[in-house]
């Protein structure tokens, strides 16, 4: 979709039409940042007036380039070139700049505008969600496209700034793009020399040329005020064909601010308004009233959208002749896109954790990560969109794919992803690939390194990602390898991110019923948390009925008689003694029920009928799981009896920490009845 560079004096008409833009949003929002926007203009605007591929009428077309402004805080750049080219974001949200329920937020969020791929606002996501979309690009040109039909060919564009570079997790999707050899993915940066606290070598002295090098990339320093310059150096990077491209584009903050050029003040806050006249006296703007877009530069915008709407009508006809010649693929297609999920997802998975005419109770001891790896195996085959790996111990979280190859920089056909111990660029890769769309990834760590990943975790539950994290040896019972590894204050911290839903699931069918939550949500991400150590199988009524799983908490067994005393309620591997308690209650005259809560907020998330049916109001409560139990009062109230852990792990075999902490059935049962006074 290339066309020829727009006259010059046009050009600097539209340049300081997006720079007067942003000046006046700031302004009028008394807050901002007009710095970034100003100096980027020149190559911002040939990017999208040159390269770009869009169609504001269609701006989900599937390939459609990807624009990334990494650097959100630069976010009018990104408002005023998406107002300029028609998409619809009017001139009146332009004024509603970071006013609230306005489509112009303060940082880019996923969702508020059509146009906006992704929410950048921590520095270096955008960076690390841009490599997930060149790879779900790739991976799509891999799966369908053909010798007499080439239906994907999309770019990933990005601008990056000095401080994306400094936080290491655009080191750690910059390393995943070179190993890859991501060719279709551009990262300008815009190297403006200048951070809050004031010039860059404060802190950041490095030669990041020679950095992104070492990655394999290929790089080019040019002046990104330099029109010719720009030009040629966005005409080699279409072309490239190898190697992911880095264009350091030396530019400078508040270019043509008479007083606020170079400086530190532009980053974070208005030119004030005798600053802004000034500046717009300075680049021969017209003394107008703000917010001001010359006709000439609507027509030149509108022209190009022109373009983008024939290359987008020009794609279909060939995407038709490939669906013609190619019925399978395009039926692949579909399902791919809609990430389809057969209807009978659970019914299948359960067919893996419990044969038919099998009894659940009847299977021996298993590890949840062993049962999710072959929950894994059946979910793999019955949705194609299905993708994922580790962050360097799939041997330990059993999240390979079989029978389908790696992803590698020679073919992205495969459905596995070696991260390397990547954790956080994972995570922010995880979230570009959902973004794309096609893929629903998933990613596996220990939850210990569920630390590494929070900002793209929080993110995505943000953005209302699918993706799917497998976090395993999820307690103080994976052992030897001592506190440094035991997670004990993960799970609640997870359980705090809105619209993250944690599974910590006991058994063969609670794990089911995670896998199948995670590949039916399609509102946010979902966190499955196993067990390194072996788990029994629980013992479930005759009758069970394994839908209530989805309640997210059930009754699992009563003893004793009269009606129970207390309520024992559990997650994961300690569901297990939790029963054993029970038993050991019952011989004592302690009648008990045991609550299994694999997902506390789906539980509160139901009628409250249903829920005082589980956990009966006035009920004497018990919590049980081996972690900080911080937020279980809202299912078992302020007088509950909380068996937790307060302190730190240790190193020694799982049984023995379980003897120690007193997380048996003896253990448990033995502090019940001292609380009962029994």
């Amino acid at each position: 979709m290339p066309s020829a560079p727009a006259r010059s004096g046009l050009a600097r008409l539209a340049i300081n039409t997006i720079k007067a833009l942003a000046i006046d949003a700031v302004e009028q929002a008394k807050s901002g940042h007009p710095g970034m926007p100003m100096g980027a203009a020149d190559y911002a605007f040939f990017l999208w007036t040159r390269h770009l591929r869009f169609d504001p009428g269609d701006p989900g077309w599937p390939d459609r380039d990807r624009f990334v402004l990494s650097a959100g805080h630069g976010s009018m750049l990104l408002y005023a070139l998406l107002h300029l080219c028609g998409y619809d974001l009017p001139l009146e949200e332009i004024r509603r700049f970071r006013q609230l329920e306005s489509r112009t937020p303060g940082h880019p969020e996923h969702g508020c505008a059509p146009g906006v791929e992704t929410t950048s606002g921590p520095l270096g996501q955008g960076f690390g969600n841009a490599v997930g979309m060149a790879i779900a690009a790739r991976m799509a040109a891999d799966r369908f496209n053909t010798p007499d039909h080439r239906i994907v060919s999309h770019r990933t564009w990005v601008i990056a700034s000095d401080g994306d570079l400094m936080e290491g997790v655009s080191g750690e999707a910059a390393s995943i793009a070179g190993h890859l050899a991501l060719s279709n993915l551009t990262v300008l940066y815009d190297d403006n020399h200048i951070t809050i606290e004031g010039n860059t070598d404060l802190a950041f002295s490095e030669d990041v040329s020679r950095r992104f090098e070492g990655y394999g990339w290929s790089v080019e320093r040019i002046d990104g005020h330099d029109h010719g310059a720009i030009l040629e150096a966005l005409d080699r990077a279409a072309r490239e064909t190898a190697r992911p491209g880095l264009i350091l584009a030396r530019t400078h903050i508040a270019h043509g601010s008479p007083g606020k050029h170079d400086s530190a003040e532009a980053h974070g806050s208005p030119l004030g308004p005798e600053e802004a006249a000034a500046t717009k006296a300075a680049i021969g703007w017209p003394p107008q009233p703000p917010f001001l877009v010359p006709d000439e530069v609507r027509a030149l915008f509108a022209a190009r959208a022109d373009e983008g709407r024939r290359a987008r009508e020009e794609w279909r006809r060939r995407f038709e002749a490939w669906s013609r010649a190619h019925p399978d693929k395009r039926a692949l297609w579909d399902r791919y896109q809609a990430r389809d999920v057969p209807g009978d997802l659970f019914h299948r998975l359960l067919q893996v954790v419990a044969p038919a005419g099998a009894s659940p109770a009847a299977g021996k001891p298993e590890a949840t990560r062993v049962t999710s790896g072959r929950v894994l195996q059946k979910a793999a085959e019955l949705v194609p969109s299905l993708c994922g790996g580790s962050a360097d111990l799939e041997p330990s979280t059993k999240t390979y794919i079989k029978g389908s190859p790696p992803i590698s920089h020679s073919s992205f056909a495969g459905r596995n992803f070696h991260f390397g111990v990547r954790e956080h660029g994972m995570g922010a890769v995880l979230n570009g690939l959902a973004l794309h769309g096609g893929p629903i990834p998933y990613g596996a760590t220990f939850l210990i390194f569920s630390d590494y990943m929070r900002p793209p975790i929080r993110l995505a539950a943000m953005s209302k990602l699918q993706v799917i994290y497998v976090f395993t040896h999820d307690s103080v019972f994976l052992g030897e390898d001592g506190p440094t590894h035991q997670p004990i204050e993960q799970i609640p911290g997870l359980r705090l991110v809105p619209n993250l839903t944690v599974v910590r699931p006991a058994d063969g069918l609670e794990v089911a019923m995670a896998w199948t939550l995670a590949l039916q949500r399609r509102d946010g991400p979902t966190a499955l948390v196993l067990t390194r150590q072996d788990v029994p199988p629980l013992k479930r009524p005759a009758g069970f009925d394994p839908g209530v799983l989805f309640r997210g908490g059930y009754v699992l067994s009563e003893a004793g008689a009269g009606g129970a005393r207390v309520v024992l309620i559990a997650t994961g591997s300690e569901v297990g003694p939790a029963q054993e308690a029970q038993e050991i209650l019952a011989a004592a005259g302690i009648a008990s029920r045991v609550v299994s809560m694999p997902c506390p907020d789906l539980f509160l998330g139901q009628p409250e009928e249903y829920r005082r049916a589980v956990v009966p109001p006035g009920a004497k409560t018990v919590v049980i799981e081996a972690a900080r139990l911080a937020g279980w009062e809202r299912v078992a109230g302020h007088e509950a009896l909380l068996i937790g852990l307060d302190r730190f792990g240790a190193s020694a075999p799982w049984k023995v920490i379980a003897e120690r902490l007193g997380f048996t059935g003896r253990g448990i049962a033995e502090r019940i009845r001292l609380w009962l006074g029994a």
